[in-house]
């Protein structure tokens, strides 16, 4: 018999309480994705967290319970996933991005580090046919705004900030209409970018001057993003108003600068 059996509930309910914690924190996160949950480890925190805060009112305002008592674990279980999904919704509404895109204010404010212009996705005006380069010019975009401070890329409107449309665009689908559009660019941006970064972008489209234009609103990816792109793999940032593509060093100097954790960027899930 042990010579003290607090100690030992204690020394086996450790690695119980953070095994179960681990579980709850990995099963939220399959079950509402990264647009609710925090990271695995501040979501195990926070379970953990939780455990202590249920096996606390179980003592507290429960007599005679015992740690391994039925009664004690669900209420120890109840309140960590209780807190865990709290936790998750609190930061999901700090983090949530209203989607409202003024495309019209944008137009009319002109291209900038924030917002770019591009005239078709996939259709070569120059050349008046389809062309895969326009495709890799759109995902270059989008991939230095997620890895920059974020920004909107209207498709559709000229450099003069004019809205043309998006029907050569559509006339590429088998469905020319915007439903059929957004699921090609999702498609597209999973192939380049990986299905994480392409989950990122919020799309919409709007009516301007009675043409459809398509705005892809990024934000800033919690992660680097890399383009792939035949046997290479690319950084791209924004510089001013312009795309640009590092190098090996430089990529390496820019990714330990711009993704530094911070307390907060740890808490929100922004590493």
């Amino acid at each position: 018999m042990p010579q003290s059996q607090l100690l030992v509930d204690f020394a086996v309910a450790l690695p119980v309480a953070l095994a179960v914690s681990v579980v709850i924190a990995w099963a939220l996160r399959r079950l509402f994705g990264h647009r609710l949950s925090l990271p695995l480890s501040a979501m195990t925190i926070v379970s953990l967290l939780g455990l202590s805060a249920g096996l606390l009112i179980a003592g507290w305002f429960f007599a005679g319970l015992r740690l391994w008592m039925p009664t004690t674990l669900l209420l120890a279980f109840g309140c960590s996933l209780g807190l865990s999904l709290l936790a998750s919704a609190v930061v999901a509404l700090l983090r949530r991005d209203g989607g409202g895109v003024d495309v019209a204010a944008l137009l009319a404010s002109g291209e900038s580090d924030r917002v770019e212009f591009k005239e078709t996705a996939r259709w070569n005006v120059r050349e008046d046919k389809k062309d895969a380069r326009m495709e890799a010019v759109v995902a270059k975009t989008v991939a230095a705004f997620l890895n920059s401070s974020g920004g909107t890329l209207l498709i559709g409107a000229d450099d003069a900030g004019h809205a043309i449309g998006l029907d050569r665009d559509f006339a590429t689908l088998r469905e020319p209409d915007a439903d059929r559009f957004e699921l090609w660019l999702r498609d597209m941006l999973s192939t380049t970018l990986g299905k994480n970064a392409a989950a990122l972008p919020r799309i919409r489209f709007a009516e301007v001057d009675g043409r459809t234009v398509c705005a892809v609103r990024c934000p800033r990816s919690p992660d680097p993003v890399f383009l792939a792109q035949g046997q290479s793999t690319d950084l791209w940032v924004r510089v001013g108003n312009s795309t640009r593509s590092f190098g090996v060093d430089e990529a390496v100097t820019y990714v330990a600068q711009h993704w530094k954790p911070t307390l907060t960027s740890m808490v929100l899930g922004r590493r």
